[in-house]
């Protein structure tokens, strides 16, 4: 089992939308795949199940993430273990760790523990790997293949937790100033979570309590809702020029800071482009209605004509980037 996120720090890059298609091709092709929503926005939680299903898992009975670290927040416990939900409208295993508004109250205490955790201190430890321990609770709870996880746009300390849980990430990115921008963040960011959480493992000497790695192996990048031309790049011109400086700054920024680390990816070909998925347009919001990835929406979902094709013919973009996933999670890679 390998657990990968999905992050950006950079939001409107289509991160949410992009995870949950991707989740429902890895199901299609018999895998069991556990998405585990923790961005606080709850738009993968929206997405994949029905409101009633979402009202009961914030329910004090309910097995939302906070739900599950609740008495960790609190500090009167530790985690529960309350089974994850299957997703709506999926063909095959495909489930759900609801997200819920108040993981956001959660990351206060993240932070306020965070130097005690480097310490050794057991009780905050304990609050810095919550979320990882029960993200392995609920992954061997349904014998999951792979678990996704959906990170919020920011480099605050619940990402911090989450991510150093991941074997491996990758960067949903749209060619524009602010995602070349925030590549820097990122690249300082990840190399001081490193050093931070190399410090927490050194400290730790309970093998009985699993806690993060805090090593994320960097997989590479998707390119977001670019307008589609029929040009050598696809992209008009105007996002072309933000597109051919993006990959520079990727390279300098993530790639060459996290090699020395080793947790980089040694593609044979250097190349960390792991597909380009265009704008979708008004498909999106008839798939978010329907709850259905893209290529499931039809007539019944209010599309007709040219849509229903494009809609069908949409699995197609994300072909390669699920390829590459079976491929990482191969016992032989």
């Amino acid at each position: 089992m390998k657990i990968i996120s999905i992050f950006n720090n950079k939001g409107g890059v289509g991160k949410t939308t992009y995870m949950y298609h991707v989740a429902h091709l890895l199901a299609e092709r018999d895998l069991t795949v556990l998405m585990v929503d923790c961005d606080s926005q709850c738009n993968l939680t929206a997405y994949s199940l029905h409101d009633s299903e979402i009202r009961r898992s914030w329910s004090a009975e309910g097995n939302s993430i906070f739900r599950n670290i609740e008495r960790v927040y609190q500090t009167v416990g530790d985690i529960r273990g309350r089974a994850p939900s299957r997703a709506v409208n999926a063909r095959g295993d495909l489930f759900i760790v609801p997200g819920d508004l108040r993981l956001s109250d959660f990351e206060d205490r993240l932070g306020d523990t965070w130097n005690s955790a480097k310490g050794g201190s057991e009780p905050d430890i304990r609050a810095q790997s919550a979320i990882h321990r029960y993200i392995l609770w609920a992954a061997e709870k349904i014998d999951a293949d792979v678990v996704l996880i959906d990170l919020g746009p920011n480099l605050g300390a619940l990402n911090r937790a989450v991510l150093a849980s991941s074997d491996y990430f990758l960067t949903p990115v749209a060619p524009d100033l602010f995602s070349i921008q925030g590549t820097e963040n990122l690249g300082n960011k990840l190399v001081a979570w490193r050093r931070d959480w190399d410090q927490v493992n050194n400290s730790w000497q309970n093998s009985e309590v699993p806690i993060p790695a805090g090593r994320p192996t960097y997989l590479g990048y998707v390119i977001q809702q670019h307008n589609v031309r029929s040009n050598s790049s696809g992209m008009t011109a105007g996002w072309k020029i933000y597109g051919d400086e993006l990959i520079p700054a990727i390279t300098q920024n993530i790639v060459d800071k996290l090699n020395p680390m080793h947790q980089v990816i040694e593609w044979e070909d250097n190349d960390y482009n792991l597909g380009q998925i265009p704008n979708l347009h008004s498909l999106v919001p008839y798939s978010m209605e329907a709850k259905k990835p893209i290529f499931y929406c039809n007539g019944s979902d209010g599309l007709n004509g040219a849509h229903i094709t494009k809609a069908r013919e949409s699995s197609e973009h994300f072909t390669d980037i699920v390829d590459t996933l079976e491929q990482v999670l191969d016992p032989a890679f």
